[in-house]
């Protein structure tokens, strides 16, 4: 059996001392995107972020074009969009989560900054509650990603030096 190859093994750290983040959260179906909000500004204080902005838009499909705007200020490591969209009678649901999907991953691509995406899709309010409780909560996994991406990007960028 021949050695393994020789390379190199990157990942992000927890430890968010010196970035700096902006959270892009939607006011449409707030008493789920408060907690979402909360839940992510827990886990970065207690991960010692250096700066944390928050921008509130009206609903999901305008968190694409401020998430765009913040990432291409240069001020920020990573960004979270937070929202949710609940399906009601209409196709509209699908639209909306598409397009909010669709547009943050652009500005990510077009910006090279991560931008982690939590904007629940859900059925109805119970399975949107159920995304922000002590066990499930999609606001701290989304910090949590946040961390990693940026530490991630930086080591991989000291890499290249």
């Amino acid at each position: 059996m021949s050695p393994a190859p020789r390379g190199s093994t990157w990942e992000g750290s927890p430890d968010a001392t010196g970035l700096r983040f902006a959270i892009v959260v939607s006011r449409y179906n707030e008493a789920i995107t408060t907690k979402l909000l909360e839940g992510a500004q827990g886990v970065l204080a207690g991960a010692a972020a250096a700066l944390v902005d928050v921008a509130w838009v009206p609903g999901a499909l305008e968190i694409p074009l401020v998430v765009w705007r913040l990432a291409n200020s240069g001020g920020y490591d990573a960004i979270i969009a937070l929202g949710c969209v609940i399906k009601g009678e209409t196709a509209h649901f699908e639209h909306v989560s598409r397009e909010a999907a669709v547009g943050v991953a652009r500005a990510a691509y077009e910006t090279g900054v991560p931008v982690i995406f939590e904007v629940l899709s859900v059925y109805d309010p119970a399975q949107a509650a159920a995304r922000v409780t002590e066990d499930r909560h999609r606001g701290r996994e989304a910090a949590a990603a946040a961390i990693a991406m940026a530490t991630l990007l930086r080591r991989l960028g000291e890499a290249g030096r």
